[in-house]
């Protein structure tokens, strides 16, 4: 499915600050994903990030109206039409000079809310009991589960298992 640059990357990124590991450098992060933040990200804004991104994985793990209005309503989001670096026309939703973790979190809430609005099945949470990582289901049929293949194949191996010895 293609989705646009907020409904879709966006949301993917919201996904990638979730999953991040405590010692995983949130720049390399975001600019592995595209996004372009300038300048560097300081001690505060990398603890900012960590704490937006908790709030985010409740998303993920129960996508409604209430949470993403209330995360809406914690970012400095401005929307406004922007062009630069040859790009064509897009929409930016916080201003360019803002600190990078204010930016990221207008992104990221736009972009889920974005998503939300064009499909809400295609916030997810792996159903492997344990498993806990989010992604956005990008499929063809929008009926994703599982985070990746191994995952879903670890659940159905299991299942096939408990068939057989019963």
């Amino acid at each position: 499915m293609h989705f646009n640059p907020y409904g879709g990357v966006a949301a993917e990124l919201a996904a990638g600050l979730v999953n991040a590991g405590p010692e995983q450098d949130l720049g390399e992060l975001l600019a592995a994903s595209g996004y372009k933040p300038i300048g560097v990200i300081d001690g505060r804004q990398d603890a900012e990030l960590r704490r937006w991104a908790r709030e985010l994985d409740a998303v993920f793990r129960s996508p409604s109206v209430e949470l993403l209005n209330a995360l809406l309503a914690k970012t400095a989001g401005r929307p406004y039409i922007s062009v630069h670096d040859d790009r064509a026309p897009h929409l930016h939703y916080s201003d360019e000079t803002a600190p990078v973790d204010e930016r990221v979190k207008a992104y990221t809430a736009f972009g889920l809310a974005a998503l939300f609005c064009e499909d809400p099945a295609r916030i997810g949470c792996c159903a492997r009991e344990g498993c806990g990582i989010v992604f956005v289901d990008t499929s063809r049929n929008g009926k994703r589960r599982f985070c990746t293949t191994r995952c879903s194949t670890r659940v159905h191996v299991a299942r096939h298992r408990r068939r057989a010895a019963s």
